[in-house]
Order: structure tokens, then sequence, then C-alpha cells
């Protein structure tokens, strides 16, 4: 199976794969932020470099999904291909840091890759409050993460939402990380597995 973590930036999506792989013992597929080779130029110069970092990670992850679907364990993956295409490389567009000609590309490019992948068997949606996605990026101290302004997580936010909306290519959970806190609450987290038992069990 391919399980999803889908969510904002700093919404806990790296902190609920490593709890859920752990739990069920599946393996886990992270976004490796540090062997990114664009991202400190593009927080650094996001009109300069946002096509090479989207089109960066829509190959990460079209490589990723397709070595998923040929191994034979269970994978929980920390953010999806969907919410490059969806999210981030729309929300730049419209921000004036991607031209249109390089966005009508890299849709293409991604719509051409989609009819190759097949979506997670189950999706869960991290949901949280713009102060709450401040509030555990600045527990967490990136450094490129500290220019991130406001506005642009409430543009992000506001994308996940009608993405969510819409989506109906498989199963979906949707979690509300303003009231569960499954980091530091392990009741919280059973919440989580109870309600992903019962969505797999639907599986099969």
């Amino acid at each position: 199976m391919h399980i999803a973590v889908a969510g904002n930036i700093g919404s806990g999506k790296t902190t609920l794969t490593t709890l859920l792989a752990k739990h069920y013992k599946w393996d886990a597929h992270f976004e490796d932020a540090d062997d990114n080779p664009y991202l400190n130029d593009f927080y650094e110069e996001m009109q300069r470099w946002s096509f090479n970092l989207q089109v960066y990670f829509l190959n990460k992850r079209f490589s990723q999904v397709l070595e998923f679907r040929k191994g034979k364990k269970t994978v929980i993956q920390d953010r999806t291909i969907f919410e490059d295409a969806y999210i981030f490389a729309p929300n730049l567009h419209s921000m004036g840091l991607m031209t249109t000609r390089d966005f009508d590309n890299y849709f293409s490019l991604f719509k051409l890759m989609n009819t190759f992948v097949k979506a997670p068997d189950l999706m869960i949606y991290l949901r949280a409050s713009v102060p709450t996605l401040v509030t555990q990026i600045q527990k967490r101290g990136r450094v490129y993460e500290e220019s991130i302004r406001i506005d642009y997580l409430k543009r992000l936010n506001e994308r996940y939402e009608a993405w969510i909306s819409t989506y109906e290519e498989g199963k979906l959970l949707i979690i509300d990380v303003d009231n569960n806190k499954f980091s530091e609450n392990p009741e919280h987290l059973g919440e989580i597995v109870r309600k992903i038992d019962a969505e797999i069990n639907g599986l099969f």
C-alpha cells in the first residue's frame, strides 16, 4: 500500500509520517530538504529559481511513486506530487514568481507524469490554521524558513482547502491539527491510528 501525508509547511507531516511508520512498521519516505540543491537559492530569489525548484520536486516525487508501486512493502510518504502541481506551482505563478510560459510547461509535464502514477491508497490531510503553522515552523527553527511570510502561508492554506474539497482520486482522511496534538499527546495519536485502521480495513 501507498499512504501519503499532505499538508502545508509546518502542519506536522514529517512528525506524523515518523510516528505512523514506527507504529505500523511501514517504510517512511521524507521530503529531504537538506539534499535539495535549489531550496536555499529559491528562498533567497524566488522568481529566479521557482521553475527549477518545482521541476526538481516533480522529478523526485514521480520517481518515488514509481518505486513505491514496484515494491512489496507498505510505504508512507511525506508530501505528494499533487501538492506540487495543485498548490505550490500555481501559487508561485499567481504571485508573479513563475512565468505563465514556465507554469504551462511545468503543468503539462505533471499531467503527462500523472497518467503513469496511481494515487495513494490513503491520503491523510493535515489541516492547520496559520497561527498553528507559524508556531510549529518557529519551533523547528530551519534557517531557510525564517523568511516565510504569513500571507504566503495563508495563500497556500487556501489552495490546500480548494484542492482537498475536490479530491476524489482515492480515500481521504482529514486531521484537524489545531485540535489534535499528535506530536505530544499519545491519545491524540491513538485517535488517528483508529481512523487509519478503519480506512485501511476498507481498502481490502
